[in-house]
């Protein structure tokens, strides 16, 4: 059997971190894991010669500008790594016959909805990061439309940097804490994204087309700092909520936008863990590192 060669872009990042945790252990893959340092998504030249040097069967976009409100001013890179890259990616992938899975953002949305988000419904972004990875979505399906999108939100994991950490750190910190109560989704681990990726990859059928993907449930930003201090056993911080225009950004966020999950239940058929069952495990793993 002919192993898959699968290229991972932003392999240190949060879920290409975790990429290498899920396919660690499968030998019927070869893995070229690339950051940065290895691959720079924004030079196409150096692209080519990574798809056709590797015989790359699969790439995975893990790469992104992600800092919300540095963005707004921040747009000429912010739109180099959310666009232009992808379409660079993407172009590769349709010449060289691979087959590619981008990972976008709830942040497409404007967060005016009263009930979760499906893949088809309208996009309004509010903000130049929502804005630049619309822009990223629309030019990979121009350009190579046998693609798969997964639009994620409130990413975490036991690496860099995420809402989590900073919670945890905070909490250790601080003897009392606001967090916005007026803004509500769905948060999702990074192991939990990369498990899904990795059984598109490895489905014997291409499932192309533009899906959601978080945990189960939905809640606040506060609810979410509540249940972190209480599975890490943090008592000495109060955690009080606050509304968004109590705590400006320079980014607007969406004041709701978790995500209807039910074309990537019915497509995989998977189930997908709660949210709460999920962040126990992970703040396990950052507790016993």
């Amino acid at each position: 059997m002919k192993k898959k060669n699968i290229l991972i872009t932003g392999a240190n990042g949060q879920l290409g971190r975790e990429m290498r945790v899920v396919l660690e252990s499968d030998q019927f893959v070869n893995v070229i894991y690339t950051d940065v340092e290895e691959l720079d998504i924004t030079d196409a030249q150096a692209i080519e010669e990574c798809v056709t040097g590797n015989q790359v069967d699969y790439i995975v976009n893990c790469a992104a500008y992600t800092a919300v409100d540095a963005a707004e001013s921040n747009v000429e890179l912010c739109t180099k790594l959310n666009v232009e890259a992808p379409t660079l990616l993407a172009q590769a992938a349709h010449k060289h016959g691979a087959k590619l899975i981008h990972i976008s953002t709830d942040y497409v949305f404007d967060g005016t909805n009263c009930r979760p988000y499906r893949e088809d419904d309208p996009v309004c972004p509010v903000s130049v990061y929502g804005s630049t990875k619309l822009d990223g979505e629309r030019h990979i399906m121009d350009v190579a439309p046998e693609s798969i999108i997964i639009r994620t939100a409130w990413l975490y994991s036991p690496h860099g940097k995420n809402f989590v950490k900073t919670m945890l750190k905070l909490g250790k910190e601080k003897e009392q804490l606001r967090v916005v109560c007026d803004q509500v989704g769905t948060p999702t681990y990074a192991l939990d994204l990369a498990s899904v990726i990795k059984t598109f990859i490895d489905c014997d059928e291409w499932h192309f087309g533009t899906y959601h993907f978080s945990n189960e449930g939905a809640i606040s930003w506060y609810d979410f700092t509540i249940a972190i201090h209480r599975l890490a056993g943090i008592t000495s911080c109060y955690v009080l909520p606050c509304m968004s225009e109590e705590y400006p950004t320079p980014a607007r966020r969406p004041h709701y936008s978790v995500l209807d999950k039910s074309k990537i239940k019915a497509t995989l058929g998977i189930e997908i863990p709660y949210w709460e069952q999920s962040l126990e495990q992970c703040i396990n793993i950052i507790l016993n590192d």
